[in-house]
This record gives C-alpha cells, sequence and structure tokens, in this order.
C-alpha cells in the first residue's frame, strides 16, 4: 500500500508515565506497525538507516566540540533513536532485541574491567588502555580462530570507518607491534619525501593514468599527515574540524567585509582584495 493510499489511523500514544525507554521503544514499535505505522519508517532497513547513524553520531561531535549542553542532549537523543530503530528491526527479523543488544554491552564491560568488578590491580589509565586492547585483540584471535581465518593485527577496524579515522586506526594498531617511526621528527622527514612524489606526479594536462598516480600520492601524503598527527597526540579529525570551523568563520567574515565596505561580492572581487580581507579576519581573531 503507498503513502498516498494509506488510511491515517489514529493510536493513542505510549504513556507518559512509562519508563522513558520503554516509552521510546514503543513508540519505535508503533511508528513501524504495518498496519497503522508511518509509510516511511516501515520502509527502512538497517542498510537504509546506518547513514543516518553516521550523521547522528558526528552531530554529537559537533554539539560536544561546540560546549553546547542543551543542543547535546537533543543530538544524543538523536543517535539513541538510531539504536532504538536497530533493535527493533532486529526484533521483527528474530535476530536481537534491545534488551539482548544492552545486555550484552553490560557482560562485556564487565568482562573488560576486572580491576572494577574483580580483583585485578590496574595501576593507571594507561595500564587499563593495554589491558583493554590486549583482551580485544584475544576475542579477534577467537572469531579468526572460529572462522578458520589467519589472524591479523589489524583485524576487526571496518572498512566502512572514514577514511582519516580508519587511518588513525590501522596505524595505531601497526604501532602496537613495533611497526611505527620512534619520533616525529621522521613523520616530517616523510611528510618532505611524500610532497616531493606529489609534486613528481603533478603535470598539465594530466591523463587518466596520470591522476590514479596522483590520486595514490596524494593519499600517501594524507596518511603521512594522519601520521604526524598521531605521533604529536592530537585527533586529526578532530584537527580538522577545528579548521573546518575557523575557516568558515573567516570565510563568512571576508564575504561580510567585502560587502559591507566594498559593495560588491566575492565573486566581483580578485584573489588580492580577498586576500588582504581574510588577513584582517585572522588579525580580528587575536584582539
Amino acid at each position: 500500500m503507498s503513502a498516498q493510499s494509506r488510511k491515517p489511523t489514529a493510536v493513542t500514544p505510549p504513556a507518559a508515565d512509562l519508563p522513558p525507554i520503554e516509552r521510546l521503544r514503543r513508540v519505535m514499535a508503533a511508528l513501524r506497525d504495518p498496519e497503522s505505522g508511518c509509510p516511511w519508517d516501515i520502509e527502512q532497513t538497517f542498510e537504509t538507516i546506518a547513514p543516518y547513524t553516521i550523521e547522528e553520531a558526528y552531530e554529537v561531535a559537533d554539539a560536544i566540540a561546540q560546549g553546547d549542553m542543551p543542543h547535546l542532549e537533543e543530538e544524543l537523543g538523536d543517535l539513541l533513536l538510531q539504536v532504538i530503530y536497530y533493535t527493533q528491526m532486529g526484533s521483527e527479523a528474530g535476530h536481537f532485541d534491545f534488551d539482548s543488544v544492552a545486555e550484552g554491552i553490560a557482560e562485556k564491560m564487565i568482562r573488560r574491567h576486572p580491576h572494577v568488578f574483580g580483583t585485578d590491580d590496574v595501576a593507571d589509565s594507561e595500564a587499563q588502555t593495554r589491558n583493554w586492547e590486549a583482551q580485544k585483540a584475544e576475542e579477534r584471535a577467537r572469531k579468526a580462530a572460529e572462522t578458520g581465518m589467519r589472524p591479523s593485527s589489524l583485524d576487526g577496524i571496518p572498512a566502512s570507518f572514514p577514511a582519516l579515522m580508519r587511518a588513525v586506526k590501522l596505524q595505531k594498531r601497526a604501532a602496537r607491534v613495533g611497526f611505527d617511526w620512534p619520533a616525529a621528527e621522521q613523520v616530517l622527514d616523510k611528510l618532505d619525501e611524500e610532497i616531493g612524489e606529489v609534486r613528481a606526479e603533478m603535470r598539465p594536462n594530466p591523463s587518466e593514468q596520470d591522476m590514479d598516480r596522483l590520486e595514490d600520492e596524494l593519499g600517501d601524503l594524507l596518511f603521512v599527515c594522519v601520521n604526524l598527527a598521531r605521533k604529536l597526540g592530537v585527533d586529526p579529525e578532530s584537527a580538522l574540524r577545528r579548521c573546518n570551523r575557523k575557516f568558515e568563520t573567516r570565510f563568512r567574515a571576508v564575504e561580510t567585509m567585502m560587502q559591507d565596505e566594498h559593495g560588491k561580492s566575492m565573486e566581483e572581487s580578485d584573489l588580492d582584495e580577498m586576500e588582504a580581507l581574510w588577513q584582517r579576519a585572522k588579525q580580528s581573531e587575536k584582539s
């Protein structure tokens, strides 16, 4: 039955005095009801919802970066809704439900924190991180044995991660087994080398083969930039988000000054004018 032909059916909202998580679960069940639910919600699958989950996670991170607690509260609700969505669909298909997911993660947290729920002793957070990674490595080895695959230190890093995030994960795993530069200065040397290789591949009127090599070298350059950030203790994703916000703030300031002071748009100006205003926007941030 199409959305146009569905006859609206009034559904009584779940009672407000229910525990909040139970009320939210019942809301989602009502939205997914084949007879009286929302046509859009009924049509969704794990695959179609996944992009929204990624988007919501980034919006949570953005609210945190902005220090906007009311907005963070709202975005956390949106992210929680994604979990409720998946568990409702999992329940409908007989795979899992909210309770089994919650029980699974509770058991995992207990298992991975024997210093809290057991008698193990952990000196500090660094030691706990090592223990955590060792336990995860054991779990990955068990999974590899179950599937008959040869275990690797890189197992379990999803290919669907954003490329920047996955680069960090790959490098951290490699570093744990000693495959890493000892110091950041050596990464800087490698960065100079990769810049030179990019320059060598830059050609006027490049062919498809030229572009393929250029993409490959640019990928190497970005990977080394991520490595440098990791060696310096900087999260490259956070650094790039911060740079994006800074660029947007300055660019909007240039647009405003161009219009207010020169009476024209960016398209009507030249690069020298824009650069002068850009430097003024940078300077105003320091005052």
